[in-house]
């Protein structure tokens, strides 16, 4: 799978360690993420994510910032993307399994690099399940 990756200033440490442990993974990531802990705009690198995935240039996403939460709006405002801010496992399989969410928001400010590693496992690992009544609900989500 080809994996979108990126982040603001706050998830910088997050973002290169995950980028290894989805590569260890056997997952392709592409890191459009900022590098640096100065303060920067959480939208101009998760545009980079989204458009990515709207392109066909990447399968799925992550995006990181402090709270995950900013990520997520924006994201969630793209088309054909639905983005999930996940701060658990649980979450996180039941967000493939029934949205068939295609970018993951976390925040570094909000979960353990532990946490994040389970999270991303699960998220990445879990089909959708491909029902009727999910996908109904998908189709209503789009339109």
């Amino acid at each position: 799978m080809i994996i979108a990756i990126a982040n603001d200033h706050a998830g910088v440490e997050y973002k290169t360690e995950l980028c290894e442990f989805l590569q260890k993974m056997g997952h392709t990531v592409i890191n459009f993420g900022c590098d640096q802990t100065t303060s920067c705009d959480y939208p101009d690198y998760a545009r980079k994510v989204t458009e990515a995935i709207q392109s066909k240039r990447a399968d799925m996403g992550v995006l990181i910032c402090g709270t995950g939460i900013g990520m997520s709006i924006f994201a969630n405002k793209q088309k054909g993307i639905r983005a999930s801010l996940c701060d658990n496992v649980f979450s996180a399989q039941l967000t493939r399994e029934h949205n068939d969410s295609n970018v993951l928001c976390m925040g570094a400010r909000v979960i353990s690099k532990e946490l994040m590693f389970d999270i991303a496992k699960v998220y990445f690992s879990t089909p959708f399940s491909n029902d009727e009544r999910r996908l109904r609900r998908i189709k209503k989500l789009e339109e």
